[in-house]
């Protein structure tokens, strides 16, 4: 049995590996180079939301994610390569070194979270994507639409239509058109496995990068991060009735913000998560891993990371 309390308190909120280079630390990942073919990637309990890292961590988080998705990864193998070598703890992932595309390919199958925002704000268009009139909050699109982002390197991700990719060269059309048709596929395959469960994928975001020559798949995939679940049961009735969707997501984490006064904007208090919070939102990630993967989410306490962390690396990097 998990004690709360000590959970709570031995969240992994960074990582100190003994190599000779400082890790890459994104929002929740820290990612070492272990040797020009393979990356050593943390994933931690960090977690974030309006492009901001919480101040408090979310237990079990990254073992949650980093497990997830290697789950996900095993399923979409046979679509597009990705950079998954091994993965030798709970938190860690030995990956393949890839040069990544700086491009976040968003793919939306319904009116939620940030699209309808934009829908709410009385705009049409989002990404160069023109959206139909009279559509209502968590409504089904005909079919699924591309809506990618520039993964910026340093604060916020920005909106990008295709056509300005290709217009600021920032992948060559050849590319481009590989790399939407892969995500389309990854999305259907996605959208099966969860239908399979009784979810619904609502949207979720692919990152690629090229590893000798190929399009690879690399960061997450299909994870509570990365995307949008809906609960496909009770799904049309809510939505007639215009009630709030049971969603396995981060988006009750930005509505629970915007409930706080927090969206990231200039002069905004980042307000701290309670335990209790921290606490559901932990069961939230286990749950969907629960759903998804039809097996029991196994938490493990880790108190002595930094050294599992050392003997890991010492045994990939050559």
């Amino acid at each position: 049995m998990i004690d709360q309390k000590e959970a709570l308190e031995n969240c992994i909120t960074t990582s100190n590996a003994s190599l000779p280079s400082e890790p890459y630390r994104g929002k929740v990942r820290d990612v070492y180079t272990l040797n020009d073919k393979m990356l050593g990637i943390v994933v931690t309990d960090r977690i974030s939301a309006f492009d901001h890292i919480m101040k408090q961590a979310i237990p079990f988080k990254g073992q949650i994610l980093n497990q997830l998705s290697a789950f996900s990864f095993d399923k979409v193998k046979e679509i597009v390569p990705n950079h998954l070598l091994a993965v030798p703890h709970p938190n860690v992932t030995i990956a393949k070194k890839c040069d990544p595309i700086p491009i976040e390919v968003v793919i939306r199958g319904y009116l939620t979270g940030h699209a309808w925002r934009t829908y709410k704000s009385g705009k049409r268009e989002l990404c160069g994507v023109k959206l139909p009139a009279g559509m209502v909050e968590h409504q089904r699109f005909d079919s699924p639409i591309l809506t990618p982002a520039t993964k910026a390197s340093e604060g916020h991700d920005e909106d990008i239509s295709e056509d300005e990719i290709l217009n600021q060269n920032i992948v060559n059309e050849t590319l481009w058109n590989q790399i939407r048709h892969v995500a389309f596929q990854l999305f259907d395959l996605g959208t099966e496995v969860a239908a399979k469960r009784g979810l619904i994928l609502v949207d979720t975001k692919y990152e690629f990068g090229m590893y000798e020559g190929e399009l690879t798949l690399i960061d997450e995939v299909h994870t509570s991060d990365s995307s949008r679940y809906f609960y496909a049961d009770g799904y049309k009735q809510r939505l007639s009735e215009g009630k709030p969707q049971k969603q396995l997501s981060k988006e009750f984490l930005r509505e629970w913000l915007m409930e706080h006064d927090f969206q990231g904007l200039e002069g905004q208090e980042l307000p701290n998560l309670p335990d209790t919070f921290r606490w559901s939102i932990y069961q939230r990630y286990a749950e969907l891993y629960n759903t998804l993967t039809g097996e029991q989410f196994e938490p493990r306490i880790i108190k002595n990371f930094d050294q599992e962390l050392d003997s890991i690396f010492i045994e990939y990097k050559g």
